[in-house]
């Protein structure tokens, strides 16, 4: 069988599942409101695949492409109440690598669930250790449920790292309070330039706060070399001379679009080949494997050859 793969050698190993596009937080980068958030918690539930057709569509994919990973996301995806389940029959088709996104806020009451259904890793969105700057950033209260949430998983033995989202001007200064927690907690912390999605697209430029500009605040505090990227990383790394990692996913300053390996599908059966397309590419699981084929090149052939450059797509549609 021919594989699938574009001139540059891309194909597609990752999976990410966005189970639902609501969410109990309503973050800066992600919503444009808080009225945006309450409406798009009833946003097209009436057409939301049901957990066994999703199922179905994760088994179709997987046969095809034989991933290596699987990634369930949002919206908050500890809001859907099958992710156990789903969990457990990703594991049974032999997917070993499991992980979460999640922002942590129901985290600690499901974390025995989640690690007897299989999860393995779990990102945590932390956009500040600061209540105040924590409530700006998400436009709810919630920092305690969350360090609980990191916490509980820490306790359970499954993997956890954060990611946390940069804006000039709003939670810049949480640089170094975050990656001091995160070493006290011997974790690896990954911030991420804002992306230009949703109502962001045309003026992330606003926030912008750039790779160079957080590596050159980390060195005010600390000692760091350079670790080797991995190929397929969304991340470059770093160590500090005590020995703590932190990364940068540094979309705009040094894109990862050559080697991306991942492939997006969402609540309604629609992939994406990147976050950049406003272009679903619907599937399903009565397509002829010839079809399907051509579906999957064509959400291959949305992949940046260089550069990230956004999307109207909300993330609480799509997931990050």
């Amino acid at each position: 069988m021919e594989s699938i793969k574009d001139h540059l050698g891309r194909t597609f190993k990752t999976l990410r599942i966005s189970l639902i596009n609501t969410c109990n937080l309503a973050c800066t980068y992600c919503s444009y409101s808080n009225e945006e958030s309450r409406e798009n918690r009833s946003a097209g539930k009436g057409n939301a695949l049901k957990p066994k057709e999703l199922m179905s569509l994760i088994v179709k994919l997987h046969e095809r492409l034989d991933f290596s990973t699987i990634r369930f996301t949002g919206g908050e995806p500890l809001l859907y109440k099958e992710l156990p389940a789903l969990i457990n029959g990703a594991r049974s088709l032999g997917i070993t690598d499991l992980n979460l996104t999640t922002n942590g806020l129901l985290l600690q009451k499901q974390v025995p669930a989640l690690k007897a259904a299989g999860l393995t890793a779990i990102n945590v969105s932390l956009d500040a250790t600061d209540p105040l700057t924590f409530f700006m950033m998400a436009r709810r209260h919630g920092l305690d449920q969350t360090l609980k949430g990191i916490d509980a998983a820490l306790n359970a033995g499954i993997a956890v790292k954060i990611n946390s989202v940069l804006m000039k001007g709003m939670n810049h200064s949480q640089v170094i309070p975050l990656l001091k927690y995160a070493a006290d907690k011997q974790i690896i912390i990954r911030f991420l330039e804002i992306m230009a999605m949703g109502h962001l697209h045309g003026k992330a430029d606003e926030y912008f706060f750039s790779q160079q500009e957080i590596l050159q605040l980390i060195s005010t505090q600390y000692r760091f070399s350079p670790i080797q990227r991995k190929h397929g990383a969304t991340a470059n790394y770093w160590q500090t001379e005590e020995g703590n990692i932190f990364g940068i996913i540094a979309n705009e300053s040094q894109p990862f679009c050559t080697d991306c390996d991942r492939l997006r599908l969402d609540v309604y059966g629609n992939v994406y080949g990147c976050l950049s397309s406003n272009y679903p590419v619907p599937i399903n699981e009565n397509l002829e494997s010839a079809e399907l084929d051509n579906r999957l090149r064509e959400a291959l052939a949305q992949k940046q050859s260089t550069k990230f450059t956004g999307s109207k797509l909300s993330m609480l549609h799509i997931g990050g």
